[in-house]
């Protein structure tokens, strides 16, 4: 019973060790202002630099699209289901955070530039609403976007070379100008859930 006493003792001695080891390792370590947000993840290595073509042609940076908060979705514009389904939420999101009085931009961005062109992204997004800002790109262009956001495509274009589907994650980033990636949303929540997740986020900065 002595030695089981001990042990005990032993075992919340070292607990407490470590603790202070911790604490006193990281004493200033800064506090993540969106923990207590639903699809908080600030420190994932997640978003970045991209260069890509709006629906006018033009190539633009991630600095001259994100100029808010901005909901990014990656999809593309022969996609059946779930695409239109994100897309139009995402844009229900931004219509209701208005509302409250936040602005956040809807953005979409093409995995698919081999059909996606900028007047097929363009016309896409102005059908969803004339807020989203659509986006393409070379293969090379695209691709580095999706991998800063460690996005995942894959296009079966041995199935049909006109038709293809393309298998893709379904994740919708919050991203700031100012300090990039901010926290990432399911597809499962509705239009209002999706605000009110998004505004805990602009309400903790």
């Amino acid at each position: 019973m002595r030695t089981k006493a001990w042990a005990g003792v032993a075992a919340v001695a070292i607990a407490a060790l470590i603790g202070g080891t911790a604490w006193f390792v990281y004493p200033g370590a800064p506090e993540d202002p969106f923990a207590a947000c639903d699809g908080g993840a600030s420190a994932a290595a997640i978003g970045g630099p991209f260069e890509l073509v709006n629906a006018a042609g033009e190539t633009v940076t991630d600095a001259e699209v994100i100029t808010e908060p901005s909901l990014i979705y990656f999809g593309y514009t022969f996609c059946p289901d779930v695409c239109p389904l994100d897309t139009v939420r995402n844009v229900e999101a931004t219509d209701i955070l208005m509302e409250r009085g936040y602005s956040v931009t809807p953005v979409f961005i093409s995995i698919d530039p081999a059909r996606d062109t900028p007047e097929a992204v363009g016309d896409y997004a102005a059908n969803i609403s004339d807020r989203m800002v659509g986006l393409t790109g070379s293969p090379q262009q695209v691709d580095a976007a999706s991998k800063a956001y460690r996005t995942y495509y894959k296009a079966h274009t041995d199935d049909d070379p006109d038709y293809y589907l393309v298998d893709h994650s379904t994740f919708t980033y919050l991203t700031f100008p100012e300090t990039g990636f901010a926290g990432f949303f399911r597809r499962e929540l509705s239009g209002e859930q999706l605000a009110d997740a998004v505004q805990c986020f602009l309400d903790a900065r």
